[in-house]
């Protein structure tokens, strides 16, 4: 995938098959539509483009946004878009200037002049544009006038409920994780650096790897103890995760750790992606240590069954 963070670098006399928006999440219902757009291009021997914008849209228009958190970073957000197969990726800066442009601005100037666009493929809620004022009628207009098609992509259902990156966030606050990777038709998952945490894992068997998780808009999901894959260095792990403040221990601040099985390397400084499988159980303050690690020992029995390993 070619990425470009200036529209203006962008040249292909290929024709476009182009979706549009944040893209939070990259759930079932959006890989539906970078499928079709697959296809589409397929059949006239064009390429697919995804138009997307740096920061989101929310974090400029609306100050009560500052507490909002994506499922995805954007680095993890591109990768996916790379892995489904896009073969341009175009980043727009946002600012207020540029959300001042109409639905017919944004097609006329961005799309049309710059991408040469052929066809474009939404979603069955998609709005753009100033005020959100775009919709799929508007642009079917917009297609006629300027010589591209439009097609919309109606909501992928995943057990009777349309996939939305909405509700996904719900399902990983409430600590539903498997509804929530069921959406994402993926496992939800946390990338950080290893760093230095107090050790008293160790002391009871169970040494953890804790992350430090650099974006501050990253949504971290409800504290808890986690079935997990850990990916270090291109490897695939087993583990048992925990989300939480360790109120055992009295640590204060919140936490996210790893305990991986049967590994024994010296990771501090280096990068992990943790990957959450399913939530065992709720954080529980214990009587002491010892209470601790009897419940930690069934933990594991449980993870290692739940992940046949």
């Amino acid at each position: 995938m070619k990425t470009y963070n200036n529209i203006n670098d962008f040249t292909s006399p290929i024709a476009m098959v182009v979706t549009v928006g944040t893209f939070d999440g990259l759930h079932l219902g959006h890989q539906k539509i970078i499928a079709r757009m697959r296809e589409i291009a397929q059949e006239i021997n064009g390429e697919t483009m995804v138009v997307t914008f740096d920061p989101h849209p929310r974090l400029v228009l609306y100050s009560d946004s500052k507490g909002l958190k994506f499922i995805n970073t954007k680095e993890r957000k591109f990768r996916l878009l790379e892995k489904f197969g896009i073969d341009h990726l175009i980043v727009i800066p946002f600012t207020k200037e540029f959300a001042k442009n109409s639905p017919e601005d944004f097609i006329h100037k961005y799309l049309m002049q710059k991408i040469k666009m052929q066809k474009l493929v939404i979603g069955y809620d998609h709005h753009f544009g100033r005020q959100r004022e775009g919709d799929f009628d508007r642009l079917t207009e917009l297609g006629k006038k300027y010589g591209f098609e439009v097609e919309e992509i109606s909501a992928l259902h995943k057990n009777g409920t349309a996939a939305s990156s909405t509700k996904i966030r719900n399902a990983l606050i409430a600590g539903e994780i498997k509804l929530a990777n069921s959406m994402l038709g993926y496992n939800y998952s946390i990338t950080g650096i290893v760093v230095e945490g107090n050790k008293i894992g160790r002391t009871i068997g169970f040494p953890t790897a804790n992350i430090e998780i650099e974006d501050k808009y990253k949504l971290i999901a409800a504290g808890g103890v986690y079935a997990c894959e850990v990916e270090y260095q291109g490897q695939k792990f087993s583990g048992m995760g925990n989300i939480g403040f360790r109120p055992t221990i009295g640590i204060n601040g919140l936490v996210t750790e790893v305990h991986i099985f049967d590994f024994d390397k010296d990771i501090y400084g280096e990068e992990i992606t943790i990957f959450f499988i399913d939530r065992i159980r709720d954080e529980k303050k214990f009587g002491g240590l010892e209470e601790l690690k009897k419940q930690l020992g069934k933990d594991r029995e449980n993870v290692k069954g739940l992940l046949e390993c």
